[in-house]
Order: structure tokens, then C-alpha cells, then sequence
């Protein structure tokens, strides 16, 4: 049986949503590995076993240490959201080592959690997208010249973040300089995007190097002012249609789009790509490579409702690594 690492936690203010994915996932491959959570905060890389004793991992060969014994990874999965599991940072640690792991590569994770950076190399394949101005910390602001851009509403949101931590809907030109501040906490760089009024909707794509599973779409429909952090883990606080009420043609064009995408960016794994719907055109939003696996997201949920088990997901993406 071969032995797994599933890492979580992280340095970023998902590191709640991650550890709730690592438990998930080691729920549904335990039948299959033998797994070990790895906890990942700053430089402390650990295991704890089921007496609460932490064990550290050794860094230079990512190995587990113990009283009796040093354990080696044949693989990891990676479920931290955020950096440095989402951006490219653990990626290339684990290139170094000569281990593989399930998701994108480490330029694939880097350029797609730049949102700036990856809506500009998709713009250049014509996807179509929603305009954006990029500010980073220290830029002089001029608040008229960005809403004679962008229009109100608009949304100002971390360039590099997930889980819609930091996101404001800035209605009032009065109001985006505090939403400025906000983003800056989560981000050293700020994108404010013009507002699209429309449908929000996702849609699961996994690919090996045999099989493509592009998962049925999910229609987002929060409560919120937007689908912002509450909304996504608080049950009740957004309805998610899975799959979305939506004519045949506009579904199977977010399936195409969203596998272009994958394609067109080069990922690996299981990914999640987030459309507006704007009439029947679907317009790009932004793609997460590591997306949520918790009970309330919603790659699990597209799974279900196309009839496919977690444990065939997660095992193809684990397989696809030998």
C-alpha cells in the first residue's frame, strides 16, 4: 500500500478551510493509502498522531520522523489553500525533492494565483473577461481616474487570496479607499474589477494523463452582497445549484470554456474555474487550483451529482503520479 502525504494548513487566512479539506480527503483515500496529515504553518512541518504528540518532518528529504522510525512519502496531495500551497512555493520544494504531488506545477500554480497575471496570458487566447487595473502598495491612488475605468460598482479584492477574504463591492467613490486598505491586509497587490451583473457559477475539471472529467456546473446564488466568505461556509447564507438551471447550450459552453482553460494554463489535478454568466456568454472570473474539498464546497457536490465518487476522483489524480 502506498504511503501519502496530505498537506495542510498553510500560512494564509484559509488555513481553517484547509485543514476541514485534509480531513475530508483523508477520509475518502484512507481505504486505498496509508495517510499522514502534514501540518504546514511557517516552519513548523509536522504530524501529530493520535496521542496529540507532535512528530517533525525532516525538511531536507520531507521525511517523517519518529521515536521508532523515518517514514517517506511515495506522494503528496496538496490541500492547503493559499500560499505556499496554491501559489507555487511548496510545488517547487517538492520539484527539488523528486516527489511528486497532485496538483498544477510550480510556474502553473504561480502565474493562475496571480490574478492579474493569469487574466492577462488568458486575454491573450480571447477569453473573454471583465476589466481589471492592478495597484500594489505604495502606488499613488487616484481614486476618479480607477471608477472612470472600472465604473461602479466595482469589486476591489487581493491579487494573490481565496475564499473571497479581503473583497469589498465598492459602490460609492467614497468607499474605495478603505476597500484599498482591506485588500492590502490579505495582499501586497490590489485588483479592482468592474462589476458584472449576472449568474456566478463554477465548474470541477480533473484531467490524467488518461481520462478528462469536466464536472457539471454549479449555479451560485448567495445571500450576501456577494459570494464572499460568509456565504461560502456558513450553511444556509447561499444557494448552490448543482446542476445550474441553465439552457443546455450556455452549460455546455462554461464546460468548454473552463476545460480551455485548464488547458490553455497548463494545470494538473483537480481545478475550479468560476464564470459570470452575462446574457447566455459566460465571462471569466478566476481559477483555484487548489479548490476547497470540505462537505459545504464544490467540486464534491459537482462529483456527486454526476454520479462520481470522491474515491475514484482523488485516487485518478493520486494514480496519475506513478
Amino acid at each position: 500500500m502506498r504511503t501519502i502525504a496530505i498537506v495542510a494548513g498553510g500560512d494564509s487566512s484559509e488555513f481553517e478551510v484547509s485543514v476541514k479539506s485534509a480531513n475530508e480527503v483523508s477520509k475518502v483515500l484512507s481505504s486505498r493509502y496509508i495517510i499522514y496529515i502534514i501540518m504546514i504553518r511557517g516552519t513548523n512541518w509536522y504530524w501529530e498522531d493520535q496521542k496529540g504528540r507532535y512528530h517533525n518532518i525532516d525538511k531536507n528529504d520531507f521525511s517523517l520522523v519518529t521515536d521508532e522510525y523515518r517514514i517517506r512519502f511515495d506522494a503528496v496531495f496538496i490541500a492547503i489553500h493559499g500560499t505556499p500551497g496554491e501559489n507555487g512555493l511548496l510545488q517547487g520544494y517538492f520539484d527539488m525533492m523528486g516527489i511528486p504531488y497532485t496538483s498544477c506545477s510550480a510556474f502553473c500554480s504561480a502565474l493562475t494565483f496571480n490574478k492579474q497575471a493569469c487574466k492577462l496570458f488568458l486575454k491573450e487566447y480571447k477569453i473573454p473577461m471583465a476589466d481589471a487595473i492592478l495597484i500594489r502598495n505604495g502606488d499613488k491612488l487616484d481614486p476618479a481616474g480607477i471608477i472612470k475605468q472600472t465604473g461602479l460598482p466595482c469589486f476591489v479584492k487581493p491579487n494573490d487570496s481565496g475564499s473571497s477574504f479581503g473583497v469589498t463591492k465598492v459602490k460609492k467613490k467614497e468607499e474605495l479607499l478603505s476597500a484599498i486598505e482591506t485588500a492590502f491586509k490579505e495582499s501586497n497587490e490590489v485588483m479592482i474589477e468592474a462589476f458584472m451583473d449576472g449568474r456566478e457559477v463554477a465548474c470541477g475539471v480533473v484531467k490524467t494523463r488518461n481520462k478528462a472529467i469536466v464536472l457539471p456546473v454549479t449555479e451560485i446564488i448567495s445571500k450576501n452582497e456577494f459570494f464572499d466568505y460568509e456565504a461560502k461556509y456558513t450553511p444556509g447564507k447561499s444557494d448552490e445549484v448543482t446542476p445550474a438551471d441553465m439552457p443546455a447550450v450556455v452549460t455546455y459552453e462554461i464546460q468548454r470554456l473552463s476545460s480551455l482553460v485548464y488547458d490553455l494554463l497548463g494545470c494538473k489535478g483537480i481545478v475550479r474555474v468560476d464564470f459570470i454568466i452575462i446574457g447566455q456568454k459566460p465571462y471569466f472570473l478566476e481559477i483555484n487550483t487548489v479548490p476547497g474539498m470540505t462537505e459545504e464546497s464544490l467540486v464534491p457536490k459537482q462529483a456527486a451529482a454526476a454520479g462520481i465518487p470522491l474515491e475514484d476522483i482523488y485516487s485518478m489524480v493520486v494514480e496519475d503520479l506513478f
